[in-house]
């Protein structure tokens, strides 16, 4: 049986809920409508997280994805209503979309959204280049 898209954000359980991790997906063929011309938009969505308790499955995400290929909407609100239905499926420590909608009208889009969990903060940066390499020789 084919496919068909979805609303529904399936999640499953975190393998290493004690630690903080990012997960980083590329979606390269994310489709909307203008809500004005009603001609196709097309953007690169990328999604980075920190998972609390649950990580969101990749066959429900395409189909949810799929799912405006139909719809209209304007480039902001479909960027954070997508942030939102993810924020709410997947209860995320932190969430950031970035979506990168190709020329229209000769202009580039791109629109950032973040969600944070109240109480998470995000672990100090360890920059490895601060550290000189050593070196084998004595």
């Amino acid at each position: 049986m084919p496919s068909r898209p979805s609303k529904t954000l399936d999640t499953f359980p975190n393998p290493a809920p004690s630690r903080d991790y990012l997960i980083h997906m590329e979606i390269p063929e994310f489709t909307c409508l203008c809500p004005k011309t009603g001609q196709p938009d097309f953007a690169t969505l990328l999604l980075d997280y920190i998972p609390d308790q649950t990580c969101v499955e990749l066959k429900s995400l395409k189909l949810y994805v799929w799912s405006f290929r139909n719809e209209g909407a304007f480039h902001e609100a479909v960027t954070n209503r997508i942030l939102d239905d993810l924020a709410k499926a997947v209860r995320p420590r932190f969430m950031r979309l970035t979506a990168r909608f190709y020329v229209r009208g000769g202009i580039f889009t791109t629109v950032v959204a973040e969600h944070r969990k109240k109480s998470w903060e995000p672990q100090p940066k360890i920059d490895l280049d601060a550290f000189p390499a050593q070196s084998n020789t004595r």
